[in-house]
């Protein structure tokens, strides 16, 4: 089916809450879910007085309420809450003709400000313009389309499918930058260290995925550019596991581009056609602790 232009599920995080717009359509099967059958956070708060005319419902709540829950990093503040489809119950209570969803909604909001109480007349540079003028790095994950060619509008899958990632890293005034990933981790829940748990990158940088049998997981050559890392896994769901999201976890790095790869910089493919791990970049030599688990750290 073609995808739609429009996503089913759009946020807008703003100062103090977010408006989330859900399109009736939902899985764009061409039936219309019930307003009534969609909720946000755990207290199930309503959507907006719907108008049955229009394609959209709309739920707006301040940041705190509906059950949503707050997670303060080093430099951010991040809104969780999520978007509950509970269908109703078809006449006959042997068939089921859809099924419940449910889809995570996340707001960001950097923490790195300026606070002033409006006494005080510093002489000094602001600290904005001081943070301004230093070196800064902005990592990205996402999911591709087929083609590569712009950002995935589904985060859905079927087994049999592929998942196209791309990183990349962009930064200011910095010299030329390599981008490698050293570990992706698959989990069930949120919480990355959670079980069950599966790093289908790991070791500074081997795609131990590659190395299962029957899949198709490689780092993609050649880059883009130095700061940009494709690479391509095969979908794959918890075996017993009833839920159907999978939450997954990058931790990405960089080294100069002028730097050449090395055991501890590296992206490494497992080849079923050698029977050995090739390194996107860099010699064979570079991806033999893929294999033993040896690998140093960085």
């Amino acid at each position: 089916r073609a995808l739609s232009p429009r996503p089913a599920v759009a946020v807008r995080c703003q100062e103090g809450q977010l408006a989330v717009t859900v399109r009736r359509d939902l899985f764009g099967t061409g039936r219309p879910v019930r307003a009534a059958e969609l909720s946000l956070g755990t207290a199930s708060c309503p959507p907006l007085s719907p108008n049955p005319a229009q394609a959209f419902v709309t739920f707006v709540a301040a940041l705190h309420e509906c059950g949503s829950t707050l997670q303060v990093t080093p430099d951010s503040l991040i809104y969780r809450t999520t978007l509950f489809y509970k269908p109703a119950r078809s006449g006959n209570p042997l068939i089921v003709r859809a099924t419940p969803a449910e889809v995570p909604i996340e707001c960001h909001y950097p923490r790195r400000s300026n606070v002033s109480s409006g006494a005080v007349h510093p002489t000094w540079a602001p600290f904005r313009s001081t943070v301004a003028a230093e070196e800064q790095l902005r990592f990205s994950l996402r999911l591709m389309d087929d083609e590569w060619g712009r950002e995935r509008l589904s985060n859905g899958f079927q087994l049999g499918d592929s998942l196209r990632f791309q990183a990349d890293v962009t930064s200011e005034g910095h010299v030329p930058l390599r981008l490698f990933v050293d570990q992706c981790v698959a989990t069930a829940t949120p919480d990355r260290s959670a079980s069950p748990r599966y790093a289908f990158i790991d070791l500074g940088g081997c795609l131990v995925d590659s190395r299962a049998e029957d899949t198709g997981s490689a780092f993609v050559s050649p880059r883009p550019r130095p700061e940009s890392l494709r690479f391509v896994v095969d979908a794959f769901k918890f075996a017993g596991d009833a839920g159907n999201l999978l939450y997954i976890s990058c931790h990405l790095r960089v080294s100069p581009a002028a730097q050449a790869p090395n055991p501890w910089n590296k992206a490494c493919s497992f080849s079923k056609a050698s029977g050995l791990w090739a390194p996107l970049e860099g010699t064979a030599a570079i991806c033999s602790c893929c294999d033993t688990g040896s690998c140093p750290s960085p």
